[in-house]
């Protein structure tokens, strides 16, 4: 599953930049997140709770940047493990550029499941995948504009 979308955000693109980087921005932005530790340079663990149709999962993973070009441009690659519900996993190319009145954030994601949560088909994954990033980043807009 791959999607593609931009938002602006009213911040300069070196908030927009930190932010991307900071766990605790990060950790109030990933829906269902009870704990995101780690750094940028070493990569982050999260765990995530969330329910995808009938299945309610606690994932267990870890997130490493890549292909770093502050303040411009990132890549998010991680997987996760949720037990007998399956997996996820995927990536996000992150690019950030200066518009008037702020930063346009475009992303790329990809994202592949397995176990559990592949049995449920595509159209539910897809739906909740889009739902998760739109929350993500309306979040992520919310807290650096704040």
């Amino acid at each position: 599953m791959e999607m593609t979308d931009s938002i602006v955000i009213c911040a300069p693109r070196e908030k927009v930049w930190a932010s991307i980087l900071n766990p605790e921005t990060l950790k109030e932005c990933i829906p269902g997140c009870t704990e995101l530790t780690g750094s940028s340079e070493e990569g982050f663990e999260a765990t995530v709770v969330q329910r995808v149709g009938p299945v309610k999962a606690t994932f267990k993973g870890r997130v490493a940047l890549s292909d770093m070009d502050e303040p411009r441009s990132l890549t998010l690659s991680g997987e996760g493990k949720g037990g007998a519900a399956g997996f996820a996993k995927g990536g996000a190319d992150l690019t950030l550029s200066e518009v008037d009145g702020g930063t346009a954030l475009s992303y790329k994601v990809e994202a592949k499941v397995g176990g559990k949560l592949a049995q449920l088909g595509g159209r539910i994954i897809d739906g909740f995948a889009k739902k998760m990033a739109g929350e993500f980043f309306a979040s992520f807009q919310k807290q650096v504009e704040s």
